[in-house]
Order: C-alpha cells, then structure tokens, then sequence
C-alpha cells in the first residue's frame, strides 16, 4: 500500500477544520503558550541562590528583548540561547 494512501486521509479530513474559529484561535495563542509551559517547566525547583542559576535565570529575561525590539522569533530565541551558552559554558562553570 503506497505510504500516501495512509497519509492523506486525516489531512483531508481536517482541512475544513483549519478555517474554523477555534482552530484560528488556538494557532494564535499556542506557541506562547507551549513556551510559557517550557520556562515554568525549566525554572521550577531551581536553586535561585546559587551562582548555576544566572543561566538559565537569564535567557529567559532577554529573548523578549530582541523578539519586541524586530518582531522576529528566530532572532528573539537566537538571543536567548546565545546568553544561556555563554553564560553556562564560560561565566558559571564549576
């Protein structure tokens, strides 16, 4: 059987999903907030105390910086991970 006789079916299937509201919606709001769900994920049980935690304390903090600055989400997560690098790899290492 050819792979795209298994394939094709759902995405015909919900093609007339995509123009729904809901489904608008959600396309909207959801990449937030996966990645509100990712930092709080990240940040939870860390020891704010500790020298280990400027890292991953400070992407966060940053990314939104170049993401209002051009309106670009690569640039914005670029900046956010050259900062957790740099400082985990060179600043904070034990």
């Amino acid at each position: 059987m050819p792979l795209c006789t298994l394939t094709a079916p759902p995405f015909a299937a919900l093609a007339p999903l995509r123009a729904g509201a809901t489904v608008q919606a959600l396309s909207m709001r959801m990449p937030a907030g996966v990645m509100v769900i990712l930092v709080v994920h990240r940040l939870h049980d860390l020891p704010v105390t500790e020298a280990r935690a400027a890292a991953p304390l400070a992407a966060p903090a940053v990314t939104p910086g170049p993401h209002l600055w051009r309106r670009n989400a690569r640039l914005s997560i670029l900046g956010g991970t050259a900062v957790h690098v740099t400082l985990a790899s060179t600043v904070f290492t034990h």
